[in-house]
């Protein structure tokens, strides 16, 4: 849990995304978080695990389908979703949480 909670608090906001390489909605989302990622710049901290790779990591998260995405705002979970959502939907959802 301490690498995972000082990550999620290693910038004012932080969005994290559980993944897996077989998951073809998660397949489908990789460009659009690459983009997100892209568009946010410095004002987010943007993460993915793969969750065959950071079973232990989704777990605490308490991660039951992916993708899923969650955003902390001063290491708190103000934010969640699990499924393929929107890109300019998830832009949004940071932004509303930036200062």
């Amino acid at each position: 849990m301490d690498n995972y909670t000082s990550l999620c608090n290693s910038a004012p906001l932080v969005m994290v995304e559980f993944y897996a390489s077989w998951c073809p909605h998660c397949r489908h989302m990789m460009p659009i978080v690459a983009q997100v990622r892209e568009l946010v710049g410095t004002n987010a901290a943007i993460y993915q695990f793969d969750i065959d790779e950071n079973e232990a990591t989704a777990s605490e998260a308490d991660v039951e389908g992916i993708p899923t995405f969650i955003i902390y705002r001063d290491g708190k979970a103000v934010w969640r979703y699990s499924g393929e959502i929107d890109g300019n939907i998830l832009l949004q959802k940071l932004e509303s949480f930036m200062n």
